[in-house]
Order: C-alpha cells, then structure tokens, then sequence
C-alpha cells in the first residue's frame, strides 16, 4: 500500500468533514481534495491545513487523473437528498458519477481501498466494484457503523446511562429496510434486551430506521454530514493502521448468508486489505427475515440499473 496518502473525491459538507476529521488526528501524512470547483476545493484545503496540528499535508486535486497513489479514496461526489427524495431517486444520477469516477481512479490509483459515502449506498458499492474489476475486498461502503452510532444515540436518549458503553449492531441496505439487532447490541456488556422493554427498543429501531430522513427534513437543504464523516473516518484509520476490527460495512456478498452478487452491510474485519473477513452472524428466524427483505430491496435497485440498460448483462 502507497504511503498514507488519502484521496476525498467530493468535498461537500461530508467530504470536507472527512478531511477536518482525519487531519485532526494525524491519521494519514497527506490528504487530496478533488471536486469539480476547483477554487473552492482549495480555500478548504487552505482551512484545513491552517486548522491541521499533526502536520497533515492537504493539497487539491486540479482533475481526477491527479488522484494518484493513493492507499484509500473516500467518494462522496454525488447529488445530495434532498426533502421528499428517496435514495432510490438518486440510483442512475449518481450511478453515472460513480462510474465516471472509477474508471479514471482504477487507472491512477490502481492499488486503493475505495470507501463510497453516496447514495444509494449498497448499489454505488456495487457499481464501483463493477466498473473497476477489483476484488470485492477492496471496496466498502460506509454505512452500518453510521447507522449504528445512529442505534446507539437513541437508546442513550432512552437510558439516559451508558454513554461511550453503548455497542449497537446494524445489517442490511443504508436505507428504510436496515435491520437493527437488538440481540448483538450491549451496554457496557450488557444486553439491550435486559435494560429496555420490548416496546422500547422497537421504538429506538423505528428511529433509527428514519434518523437520516428526520436530519433532511430539519435541515431542509440537505442532509446530515458529521456522523456519516466520522464514520467514513473510522473506516479509514482502520485500513491505514491494519487495526483488524470488526465493523459493520456495506460489501458484494459471496455465498455468505446465502447471498451471492449483492452488496448488504454484514459485519466485516477491516485491515490494510479493507474489508479482510465478512463475519457471519447467527441470525434467528425474524433477523433472517428482515436480512432477506433489505437484501432483496438492493437487489431491485441493481436490477433497474441493468432496465436501465447501465450495465449489459
């Protein structure tokens, strides 16, 4: 792997606090901005490397065949969700971005971990992976540690105990058929299923299930951007310091949990080789269920890009 060198590809409210968070902790030597406004790109570079204490060097990418060497690119270049959008809405706009995207990172970068940040999630994963030809361990979305710190926030709100205890578990697609686990979700060791009621958690699980929809609609113009950064920057300081930690993550499914040529958010150990090991948790029946339906709405997602005529099967 090149150095610690980090490429952000989109430096919107996401993408920008993905670089604020990583030159805070020093986790990577250099980081290059891309995005379409150049200028822009640059005044935040020169914010951030004023802002930088661990002598992160923040430079700007002029075109995308400047990305070059890179150990880890984040994507987050793509249209934003808007009030009243579903990410499915978003599928085929930003389904092009991401393939125009990979086809000139595949040739710049050509030993990267990808991590895409746009939505829909489970499918831009997909396309990725597609255009570039890469091995599935090589490219992982965020999403299931987002939705988890999302979990983790609401049953603190419900406990009102436990903060910096709280471990939540999230599988499935980024989107309204995730699938919390109550079962795999502790406080301080403790399983969730003995601190709160069953109307309880199944309350905390509707919340999560609609924590980004209820950020869009307070926002009005967007949607949120320090969570999901936060996350993204976990993965990558994951990958760059070969942590081994096990992590919920958006990956192409190859016979584990029965699936195969889908991407859903399992639990994985991440590495210097990205996603290293899918773990296969011991779902029961309802679990399996609910994995079966968040499976199966990625999959109509990647079926309407081939009606669509993206891909050629």
């Amino acid at each position: 792997m090149v150095g610690k060198r980090v490429a952000i590809v989109g430096v919107g409210n996401v993408g920008s606090s993905v670089a604020y968070s990583l030159a805070m902790t020093g986790a990577c030597h250099e980081i290059i901005l891309r995005a379409n406004n150049v200028d822009r790109a640059k005044g935040k570079a020169l914010d951030l490397s004023q802002a930088a204490r661990k002598h992160t060097v923040i430079t700007v990418a002029e075109t995308l065949e400047d990305v070059k060497d890179c150990a880890v690119i984040v994507i987050t270049a793509g249209s934003p969700r808007l009030p009243g959008m579903s990410r499915d809405d978003l599928l085929l706009k930003n389904a092009q971005i991401m393939r125009n995207v990979m086809g000139s990172l595949k040739k710049t970068s050509p030993d990267a971990i990808i991590i895409p940040v746009s939505n829909p999630l489970d499918a831009m994963v997909y396309v990725a992976l597609k255009e570039s030809g890469w091995p599935r361990n090589r490219v992982l979305g965020m999403a299931g540690i987002l939705d988890s710190a999302r979990m983790a926030h609401f049953v603190y709100e419900k406990l009102g105990y436990g903060a910096g205890q709280i471990r939540c578990s999230v599988m499935g697609g980024h989107g309204d058929d995730m699938v919390p686990l109550p079962r795999f979700s502790t406080v301080a060791g403790v399983p969730l299923t003995d601190l709160l009621t069953w109307e309880e958690i199944n309350e905390i699980i509707e919340k999560t299930k609609n924590g980004g929809a209820e950020i869009v609609s307070l926002l009005k113009d967007g949607s949120a951007y320090y969570a999901p950064a936060k996350a993204t920057a976990i993965m990558v300081e994951a990958v760059l310091s070969n942590t081994k930690q096990i992590y919920p993550c958006a990956v192409m499914l190859d016979g584990e949990y029965g699936y195969k040529d889908v991407v859903s958010g399992v639990p994985v150990m991440i590495g210097a080789n990205g996603a290293e090991k899918v773990i296969e948790a011991n779902l029961n029946d309802d679990q399996d269920r609910k994995f079966a339906k968040s499976v199966g709405s990625v999959k109509q997602l990647i079926d309407a890009l081939y009606t669509n005529k993206f891909y050629q099967k």
